[in-house]
């Protein structure tokens, strides 16, 4: 798509935007925090730059945050801080760093997350809380510190121990990632994946296929731990624990590890979480129980692909032999 065709859909954008009420308008400038080109661009590539498809897919976004208090998450703690603690536990994820550019870096940890110590609410709470001080606070503060807008991540997505019992998490994993697509579209510059067993592989063979291009293109596949590919892009200071070190053993989560950027004790938790405790003070809101956040009915594409990983899942344990009930790697 030229130049023009681009900047005339984003002016089309803007223009239906301008006939929005004035609560979707005020959401609309929490989302784009003074970027509002850059978000109206995001829209339109995740809708392949249809102008009235974007513009449906942005409102029911506004809307979506609205209904749920998106804008006050930041003053929601999930309290205790023991259930906190085994949530970073078991939904592995941390900003390990920034890239030379500074973009921020994020680590996951698809393989050993569990998603087995709390309900899918707080899961799905404690991902857009990661989200919004991502957006709200990282990535202003990057922008400031670089000169020029920086609205995207790196994601590097470490499988290390991805087994055929990732099926049971396939809901919430689900669940995450269409509040992801439909809410939070073209945050993630790259993934990087590294660490991959067979299972992987496996199911990145059939997967790859169904996913739009523009999706294909950000997904690299790196060898082994992938350091040597990410030291292009990123100090070593900036990688994510796991990919520091060829070898067995190389990403075993321990939530001691000062530099496992998965821990609550890691900076950035213990910053977020601070930060998440002192608003809730200030409005004193302080209250136990999660957070119920709608989640959007998933686009039909995605089901389609969801669908497809889960029959890879069935056959690889049919070949696997269950009946042994080992788990190959």
């Amino acid at each position: 798509m030229g130049d023009a065709a681009c900047e005339d859909a984003v002016e089309q954008l803007a223009g239906l935007l301008d006939k929005v009420d004035a609560p979707l308008k005020k959401a609309f400038e929490n989302v784009h925090q003074g970027y509002p080109t850059e978000t109206l661009i995001r829209f339109l590539k995740a809708r392949e730059w249809h102008v009235n498809k974007a513009q449906k897919m942005l409102v029911e976004s506004l809307n979506w945050r609205i209904q749920n208090e998106i804008d006050s998450i930041l003053e929601k703690p999930i309290i205790p801080e023991d259930l906190y603690r085994s949530i970073r536990d078991t939904q592995l994820v941390g900003l390990s760093g920034y890239s030379k550019e500074g973009i921020p870096v994020f680590a996951v940890g698809v393989g050993l997350s569990t998603y087995d110590k709390a309900s899918v609410n707080y899961y799905v709470q404690s991902h857009i809380q990661i989200n919004e001080y991502r957006d709200r606070f990282i990535l202003p503060m990057v922008t400031k510190k670089y000169g020029g807008p920086i609205t995207t991540c790196i994601k590097v997505l470490d499988m290390t121990g991805l087994k055929l019992s990732a099926l049971n998490q396939m809901k919430i994993v689900t669940a995450i990632s269409t509040v992801d697509d439909l809410n939070y579209p073209e945050k993630t510059e790259t993934y990087y994946i590294v660490n991959t067993p067979y299972i992987f592989s496996a199911c990145w063979k059939v997967v790859k296929p169904l996913l739009q291009e523009r999706t294909r293109k950000k997904v690299h596949v790196l060898r082994g731990c992938g350091k040597d590919e990410l030291l292009k892009i990123m100090d070593y200071s900036s990688l994510p624990h796991f990919c520091r070190r060829e070898g067995s053993g190389a990403s075993k989560h321990s939530s001691s590890d000062p530099d496992d950027c998965f821990s609550l004790d890691h900076p950035f938790h213990q910053e977020l979480y601070n930060f998440i405790q002192e608003q809730a003070l200030n409005m004193e809101l302080i209250k136990q129980g999660s957070m119920h956040v709608n989640i959007p009915n998933q686009d039909p594409e995605d089901a389609k692909i969801v669908g497809v990983i889960e029959a890879e899942f069935h056959k690889l344990s049919v070949q696997n032999g269950s009946a042994n009930g080992v788990d190959k790697e």
